[in-house]
């Protein structure tokens, strides 16, 4: 990670604070992460985009004589478009989409417009209008995003569809929930109080929104890893690996249990994202702790997923100090988490000594040296971004399966970290010989194929062997590979 990247992090978190001091009170849940700042637009500017807009609006009807809809945002004041306003847009264009898949409406164009006068989209579809105008109005009273929403329809004549045509009621005031029109025509309430107002269900609505989505990115990395077959001595579809006490029904058990934890986590890097990331750490670790208790309540008292509540959850308050555009970054993000727990090796493990120790993991590093997760945390869990990434990547290219190359990704960061389960169930003299048995296994096959990660598998649970580091490794490299592949910034579908 170079030090530009890190600096341009941090720079965010500069953003951050000045956002704080110029944008008036928002929600205490909401960190200020995205910028409200935007350029002012006349009067006469807006007028014309609204006459660019029906033009827009009168050639797509006259070019296929259908239903449209017309999206736009409702922001009152001169500043119309910002990096928030774009993420409100993209969640009400989610919501679009989702809706039209739902009811089976066929979408015959769509447009899409960026502009300093407000983002704004258009949809052509088959469907009768007045169905789509209360289908459109469920969304705008959905929440109090959606009253932020503006979404026209037109008929393929040309003709509004209005909402006394469906018999719905006029649309409420943000402040007060007094008919909204009235309260215009009044004037009831300043334009500091609407946009105060507005900037805090934008950062409430995209936080929840990403909270959401990462806790169930996590979950899902979890499950892949779980699933992912035949690992070595694992839990997975195949069997129970090394283990007597859990099944694959017990990953299960432990994953659901600790979603909440994961967006939990998120938040608290949110509200902290012009903090420290030390401060930020700190902040998750009794978060952590009850993760623990609640996981083994789910699981019977087995241990499942403590080095994912902490590497995961860690990975998840990084996301929520990161902008999403640096989420499909690994060495933007682990670099964080490096920066979070920077000199915990030396804290927790460097003043041990033979009577102070009472973890394996402590005992490992007291005779070898050996730093184990920590380690793996403060270097910017080099195994995922240098080995597990690149290894899944190159698998996916040469045309396995996810699996094929999830099975690969592990063997490689078995070789590429030392593995404290390992080493513990075995002994030291037994990992170097397996670390010779698994490099010269890569060296014939770099993804073997079914019939070897079977023996292999087969010979560590006959030396009751099981590589439950590298597993959590796996799972952070399975989420990565999500964001990377799937997410984008400025697509929220």
């Amino acid at each position: 990670m170079s030090t530009e990247k890190k600096t341009n992090i941090h720079r965010d978190s500069k953003a951050c604070r000045l956002e704080a001091s110029i944008s008036g009170p928002v929600s205490t849940q909401s960190g200020y992460i995205y910028s409200t700042e935007g350029s002012e637009v006349s009067l006469d500017e807006m007028l014309y985009r609204r006459e660019s807009r029906v033009r827009i609006q009168h050639r797509l009807i006259e070019s296929y004589h259908s239903a449209l809809i017309s999206f736009t945002m409702n922001i009152p004041g001169p500043i119309k478009d910002s990096e928030l306003i774009q993420l409100g847009f993209d969640l009400g264009l989610q919501r679009l989409h989702s809706m039209l898949k739902a009811q089976d409406i066929k979408l015959l164009h769509t447009e899409e417009q960026r502009l300093p006068t407000g983002p704004e989209a258009f949809f052509v579809v088959n469907c009768d209008p007045f169905s789509l105008k209360e289908l459109c109005c469920f969304i705008e009273e959905q929440d109090e995003l959606g009253r932020l929403f503006d979404i026209d329809i037109l008929k393929p004549d040309g003709k509004k569809v209005s909402r006394d045509d469906i018999g719905m009621s006029a649309r409420s005031c943000i402040i007060c929930g007094s008919p909204g029109a009235q309260c215009a025509r009044a004037r009831r309430h300043s334009l500091t109080e609407l946009r105060s107002r507005i900037l805090t269900i934008l950062y409430d609505a995209v936080n929840k929104h990403e909270r959401r989505f990462i806790q169930q990115m996590c979950a899902r990395a979890l499950i892949y890893e779980v699933c992912t077959a035949p690992k070595p001595g694992l839990v997975d579809r195949y069997n129970n690996g090394s283990h007597r006490d859990m099944d694959i029904y017990t990953f299960m058990d432990s994953t659901l249990a600790l979603e909440d934890y994961f967006g939990k986590c998120f938040i608290k890097g949110r509200q902290g994202c012009f903090l420290p990331p030390a401060e930020v750490f700190e902040s998750i670790r009794p978060l952590g702790r009850l993760a623990e208790q609640i996981m083994y309540g789910a699981t019977g008292g087995v241990n499942t997923h403590k080095g994912a509540i902490f590497s995961l959850g860690m990975v998840s308050a990084a996301f929520g100090m990161s902008k999403r555009c640096n989420w499909h970054h690994p060495e933007a993000v682990l670099s964080l988490c490096s920066d979070m727990v920077k000199g915990i090796v030396s804290r927790e493990l460097g003043s041990l000594n033979e009577d102070s120790v009472l973890t394996a993991g402590q005992k490992l590093y007291l005779s070898y040296g050996i730093t184990g997760i920590r380690g793996q945390a403060e270097a910017g869990f080099p195994a995922v971004v240098d080995t597990g990434l690149p290894v899944l990547t190159e698998g996916l290219k040469r045309g396995y399966s996810l699996e094929r190359s999830g099975c690969a990704a592990l063997l490689y960061i078995m070789t590429a970290a030392a593995d404290t389960n390992l080493i513990s169930r075995g002994g030291m003299e037994a990992y170097q010989q397996l670390q010779k048995k698994l490099r010269s296994l890569l060296k014939r096959s770099a993804y073997p194929s079914l019939r070897q990660l079977k023996a292999l598998d087969k010979y560590f649970t006959e030396r009751n062997l099981s590589p439950g580091g590298s597993a959590d490794l796996l799972a952070l490299t399975y989420l990565f590979h999500f964001l990377r592949t799937e997410d984008t910034e400025s697509n929220y579908e």
